[in-house]
């Protein structure tokens, strides 16, 4: 894949923060097909899809729900203290494993993610080395779009990697909108949200419930190409980490996972 970056415009910055919607309280009740028991904060949603760890079975997850794409990687549930169970994800070097959500289906072909995660480490080499924790594809469009990603940035400095949004496969080409004002923060949680809204084309972000303007794309405010950047209608959205370039440092990334959202409305990061 290339691997050179890009950024977003002022234009774009203040055109899309009006945009960010309010946090939408919490929903009663358990929504239908998502297979959880009575725990955890699953139990009290009925969200679209709710993945919380605290009905699966330590080990290899296994779950009617979503489904498993790794290649040199894994995916484990495993115990966290007070945070109860969690999705380990491990990989080797420029490696994948994600939880795949498929069958995804929003009126509108709007939604908003959340999910809360911990990095261990991020690459410092090669130079440019672009990884993806969240990615959505559908219909109607060849971008392969990611909301959550990021890339190391040499000409920065030695350790400096960057949250961006990106996309790859459309006519947008290949591209990682990440920006300096978005630090990647290392071995430690984090509560991240994401709007998907067709509309606009847009995709925007939060952290720790803090929007993040900067790194927000849109129809024509984007990364890629002087062409249109179109979002696909979204059936699967795909969670978890892939490196993109081989030799990395480390050579090994673990991620953790909890608390995976999708839902019509803003979750927020209660």
């Amino acid at each position: 894949m290339r691997t050179i970056p890009t950024l977003v415009t002022a234009a774009a910055l203040a055109a899309t923060t009006l945009a960010l919607a309010p946090v939408a309280a919490a929903g009663g009740g358990h929504g239908p097909g998502q297979g959880h028991g009575q725990r955890g904060p699953c139990a009290r949603t009925d969200a679209l899809f709710c993945e919380d760890f605290e009905s699966q079975p330590l080990g290899g997850p296994a779950s009617l729900d979503w489904g498993v794409d790794t290649r040199r990687g894994t995916l484990t549930v495993e115990r966290a203290g007070r945070a109860g169970k969690v999705m380990r994800v491990h990989t080797e070097d420029n490696g994948q494993a994600f939880l795949e959500v498929t069958d995804f289906a929003v009126p509108g072909n709007t939604f908003y993610g959340r999910l809360r995660i911990k990095v261990d480490d991020f690459p410092t080499a090669p130079d440019w080395a672009h990884f993806t924790l969240v990615e959505v594809t559908g219909s109607g469009s060849d971008e392969i779009v990611r909301p959550l990603g990021g890339q190391f940035a040499p000409t920065v400095g030695p350790d400096a990697t960057f949250w961006g949004v990106g996309a790859d496969g459309g006519p947008t080409g290949d591209w990682t909108s990440w920006q300096e004002s978005a630090p990647t923060v290392e071995d430690r949680w984090q509560c991240v949200e994401f709007e998907w809204y067709a509309p606009e084309n847009r995709v925007a972000v939060w952290f720790d419930g803090v929007p993040q303007p900067d790194l927000t794309v849109t129809t024509t405010e984007h990364g890629g190409a002087d062409v249109d950047f179109v979002l696909p209608t979204a059936d699967t959205v795909r969670i978890g980490w892939q490196l993109y370039q081989g030799g990395s440092t480390p050579g090994a990334y673990d991620v953790w996972v909890d608390d995976v959202t999708l839902d019509t409305e803003r979750v927020g990061c209660r």
